[in-house]
């Protein structure tokens, strides 16, 4: 039992999220997902929009299953120039991380 338990936790450690930020406001999710799918293979891909215009708000994740891909891609993107801008990647951080310092 705890094999399968072992097993299942190595799996969804293994997936990456990665955060892009600096993308211009035009950027659609396609782009996005085809700009890291040349790095490897991208599970999802998400661009971060205003809820009340529908914007792209400049940001958006992508989780990838390979990390030695998704390293590949933080090292190669970060700091690419995508339409005019210099985008930056980084390994997002858990959400409950990102909230504690929030209130700090």
């Amino acid at each position: 039992m705890s094999l399968v338990a072992s097993h299942h936790k190595e799996t969804s450690e293994q997936l990456m999220k990665l955060l892009i930020r600096n993308l211009t406001r035009n950027t659609t999710e396609t782009e996005l997902r085809t700009l890291f799918e040349a790095q490897g293979t991208v599970q999802s891909c998400t661009l971060v929009t205003d809820k009340v215009t529908g914007n792209s708000k400049g940001f958006g994740f992508v989780e990838m299953p390979k990390p030695g891909e998704a390293k590949a891609a933080v090292k190669i993107l970060n700091g690419k120039e995508v339409a005019g801008n210099k985008i930056r990647v980084k390994k997002a951080e858990p959400k409950k991380e990102a909230d504690s310092r929030a209130g700090e």
